[in-house]
């Protein structure tokens, strides 16, 4: 049984699977357990627990009812991101972009955060916002 996970609703269910797919083996070591680019749902594993899952957007806007409101409001600050802990942050910022993130900073040491702890910040294809730490 898992535990707890998280499960990103993405508009771009296709790109977002092709990204995570390439990213979360190398930087996680999870496995894709269940899904495929057409959707509407996936999900990666590491060990018998989910690390994450992707569900399309407007299919839980169906199951919800809310299918008529707006899929973004205006621009607004990030509300969450997802954060993943790696060995080599440049390394792994270089593997994201190669798959479809795009940056939203540079990789920086930042010691105010922890006395050796390096971060680098991205988005995923559907613009969620994602770091990559390493201690």
């Amino acid at each position: 049984m898992d535990a707890l996970y998280s499960r990103l609703l993405v508009t771009r269910f296709a790109e977002c699977f092709a990204f995570y797919r390439a990213v979360l083996p190398p930087l996680t070591g999870a496995a894709l357990a269940k899904g495929a680019p057409e959707g509407p749902y996936a999900s990666w594993d590491l060990a018998d627990q989910t690390l994450l899952a992707l569900f399309d957007r407007s299919a839980m806007a169906a199951t919800l009812g809310t299918a008529e409101l707006p899929a973004y409001a205006a621009p607004a600050q990030d509300a969450a991101m997802l954060v993943l802990r790696v060995d080599d942050v440049d390394a792994a910022l270089d593997l994201c972009l190669r798959h479809g993130g795009t940056p939203a900073g540079v990789a920086a040491d930042r010691p105010e955060w922890g006395p050796t702890l390096r971060s680098a910040h991205l988005r995923d294809p559907d613009g969620r916002l994602v770091e990559l730490q390493s201690y």
